[in-house]
């Protein structure tokens, strides 16, 4: 019987010293979060009081504009929309992730643009575009309305008559002539009587003179007053 009461004795003491070392550990555990709990606090509060501060100053600089019922029916107001902010705020987020997906692209096709404006640039289109742009604007403010409506009632006549200007038989014919006659101008004239008959027995001239004399009847004809 001794023998089974000191073993009952011994568990009970053991079971006892069990509780007092969870308890002995259990004080440990709250004194070390008491102490960071402290340092926390410690660090916590310059930043709460210059944040404060800040807050309060920025308030003395508004508080007559702002009243308390104002703050109050704002801070209501933010509340009751909270999940429309927060779909803005989800559609932001979308709008951000675009923009980072469309970044690289975006920057291509400005780098690709900017490769052809300088290839421009260079060709001479946009030093010609700007002097065209000039050439149109002193064209425009040169027109009253009445020359533009009859620009475009003869438009069909102007555009033929270019038509017909601009055949190649036509164009090498003026270029030719051009040519030489800025070629002959050079050259010393003589206008005496004897030479100018003389140049009268070069069939050319003789050619020459009988189209000149023909068209200058078709001009008169075209220019004779109608009765």
């Amino acid at each position: 019987m001794m023998d089974q009461a000191m073993v009952e004795l011994n568990q009970k003491i053991d079971l006892l010293a069990g509780q007092v070392a969870y308890l002995t550990q259990q004080a440990q555990q709250a004194e070390r979060s008491r102490e960071s709990n402290a340092e926390l606090v410690e660090t916590v509060m310059p930043i709460a009081r210059d944040a404060m501060g800040m807050a309060a100053a920025q308030m003395a600089e508004v508080q007559e504009f702002l009243e308390l019922d104002d703050l109050l029916r704002l801070l209501k107001k933010l509340v009751q929309h909270l999940p429309q902010f927060e779909l803005l705020l989800d559609q932001l987020d979308s709008v951000l992730d675009l923009v980072d997906t469309a970044g690289p692209i975006v920057r291509q096709g400005m780098d690709a643009a900017t490769g052809v404006l300088d290839g421009l640039e260079q060709k001479g289109y946009i030093t010609f575009t700007q002097r065209g742009a000039r050439i149109l604007d002193t064209i425009v403010t040169s027109f009253t309305p009445e020359d533009v409506d009859r620009l475009g009632d003869n438009i069909v006549l102007m555009l033929n008559t270019v038509k017909d200007l601009t055949q190649p038989e036509l164009l090498t014919f003026v270029r030719s002539t051009l040519q030489t006659a800025e070629l002959e101008v050079q050259k010393p004239v003589n206008i005496g009587y004897m030479a100018l008959l003389g140049q009268l027995r070069d069939p050319a001239v003789r050619r020459g003179l009988a189209l000149t004399l023909r068209v200058l009847q078709v001009v008169g004809q075209q220019a004779a007053p109608t009765r």
